[in-house]
């Protein structure tokens, strides 16, 4: 009977490791169930799914500076998410906590590092010293190497995406209410796409010190 059964194991597990399409199948099946597990109770725990004390939506200036963000790929070098270690946090300040990207959608978290974490920067610097360093960095940190961005200064933000953007982020749960969306439009009238991303800049990471 032992020699039976023995003998059923190792052909059950030969037969995996010699089919190719049955070991992707399980493979695939482990990592989905395991993703589960990890992910699925994240989704009921409050300190992912609640905003922390005092944290507000994007006014509608800075909600068009984080889709031009997005837009020119600033997250591609920069991320907005401090680790808990000490290095970090005595560079950067406080650690990133999920109760602050609560109405971040998608949320700009990651570890890449080509330049300094931005979590904390808002009321780090001017608005004067945003505006030189994005039209050229090297004027403020020769040694840099970020693009520059003179175009934003040219561009202007449209009102008209203003309201429809903010309707989607209120069915995802951003608490708009009507008059903020119906107030969009006039709120970012004439302004450039470089006021609307300096906006944006400032005001990351102020509520959490």
């Amino acid at each position: 009977m032992t020699e039976k059964n023995t003998s059923t194991a190792g052909f059950t597990h030969e037969k995996v490791e010699t089919n190719n399409f049955l070991m992707i199948v399980l493979i695939l099946l482990v990592i989905a169930v395991g993703g589960l597990v990890e992910i699925v109770p994240l989704f009921f725990q409050k300190s992912t799914t609640e905003p922390i004390q005092g944290i507000k939506p994007y006014s509608a200036l800075q909600l068009a500076g984080r889709d031009i963000y997005v837009r020119e790929g600033c997250y591609n070098c920069h991320s907005q998410m401090i680790r808990p270690f000490r290095a970090e946090t005595l560079r950067y300040g406080h650690y990133s906590v999920a109760g602050e990207f609560v109405y971040d959608h998608p949320f700009q978290w990651g570890s890449k590092r080509t330049g300094p974490d931005l979590h904390r920067v808002g009321g780090k610097y001017s608005d004067e010293w945003h505006r030189i360093h994005l039209t050229n960095p090297r004027d403020l940190v020769p040694e840099s190497n970020m693009p520059a961005y003179p175009w934003l200064e040219k561009n202007t933000v449209n009102p008209a995406g203003m309201a429809p953007r903010m309707k989607a982020l209120r069915m995802v749960g951003v608490p708009y209410t009507d008059a903020e969306v119906t107030q969009s439009a006039q709120d970012v009238a004439s302004k450039t796409e470089m006021d609307a991303l300096v906006a944006y800049l400032q005001v990351l990471g102020r509520t959490l010190k």
